[in-house]
């Protein structure tokens, strides 16, 4: 029997990268939850939530038995000017990684710097192509995404995987198809989020597996989020920015939406994938305690862990 190795992010406590950071819970509380709840792995949130020395955020893995499975890097790589500070973002954030790297090793998670640029903000779930980027466009955004893996890859020997998102730039198959053409292979993989990955087609009607196959040797590492379909529906029909869907709990707990996760499991288990699975709740205000909320996610899991055998 396989086993399936679940991890549990800083965003399903609450620590979302758009939200006023001073109702937060504190990273210590929210690594014993996550490790109450059933969970062997993280990812580091954003920079300064936990400890950014070294030596204190190894002790705060180790003694959890917990394995560091990435960090998120947002850069607007539509922009060449923003490219040198995105490098120095991601060696910065790398080199912590690094220092208290397992097995397996942790990703730099690279995305755009989603929910910034109001046009697409606004369009988010219901992108068309008219809406995407400019051949010149895609050049800048590619070359920044490849700058940033190589730097990352040639000073720590980690990997980056880039993180499609609503409310971004990689937001439709067509986008996340064009990104890989037009990256490096050996370099910049795919962290393949359910999720975003639905709501970015503009439909629950998903042929996941089929997704799945298209990117299969790009995806390293993946992100487990649902969609309640009616709030998708109502976020199109209805015109809601990205946030508005948010708060209406667009992506509901696991099990709940329309995310066909036992096939993911059958895909992964077929590709005999041996990294991690990491649920990502992005828990708001009003929609429960975030220890409850994890220990549903992971009892849904275990519920289908079947499928990966």
């Amino acid at each position: 029997m396989k086993t399936l190795h679940v991890g549990n992010a800083p965003c399903s406590w609450g620590t979302l990268e758009h939200q006023d950071t001073s109702q937060q819970i504190p990273f210590d509380r929210m690594l014993n939850e996550l490790v109450e709840t059933g969970y062997t792995g993280t990812e580091m949130g954003d920079w300064g939530y936990m400890p950014t020395d070294p030596t204190a955020l190894n002790e705060e893995i180790k003694k959890r038995n917990l394995v560091m499975l990435g960090a998120f890097v947002p850069v607007a790589m539509k922009y060449p000017a923003a490219h040198a500070e995105g490098v120095a973002a991601a060696l910065k954030t790398a080199r912590l990684l690094a220092a208290v790297a397992a097995t397996p090793a942790p990703f730099l998670v690279l995305a755009d710097d989603n929910g910034t640029d109001p046009a697409r903000t606004r369009i988010a779930g219901r992108v068309t192509p008219s809406d995407g980027l400019t051949p010149a466009e895609w050049k800048t955004f590619a070359s920044g995404a490849d700058q940033i893996a190589k730097a990352v890859f040639e000073e720590t020997g980690l990997r980056t995987v880039f993180h499609h998102h609503c409310a971004g730039y990689v937001e439709t198959p067509r986008e996340i198809a064009t990104l890989l053409e037009l990256t490096n292979p050996e370099r910049l993989g795919l962290v393949f989020d359910t999720g975003h990955y639905y709501h970015g087609t503009g439909s629950q009607d998903v042929d996941l597996v089929a997704a799945l196959n298209e990117f299969k040797d790009r995806i390293w590492y993946i992100h487990l989020k649902d969609l309640e379909p009616e709030f998708a529906r109502r976020s199109r029909a209805e015109g809601w920015d990205y946030f508005t869907g948010l708060r209406h709990g667009l992506f509901c707990e696991l099990g709940k939406g329309c995310v066909d996760f036992p096939a993911l499991l059958k895909w992964l288990s077929a590709q005999d994938y041996q990294g991690y699975a990491l649920v990502e709740q992005d828990v708001l205000p009003g929609m429960g305690t975030p220890k409850e909320s994890a220990q549903r996610n992971r009892e849904y899991i275990r519920s289908i862990e079947s499928n990966f055998s």
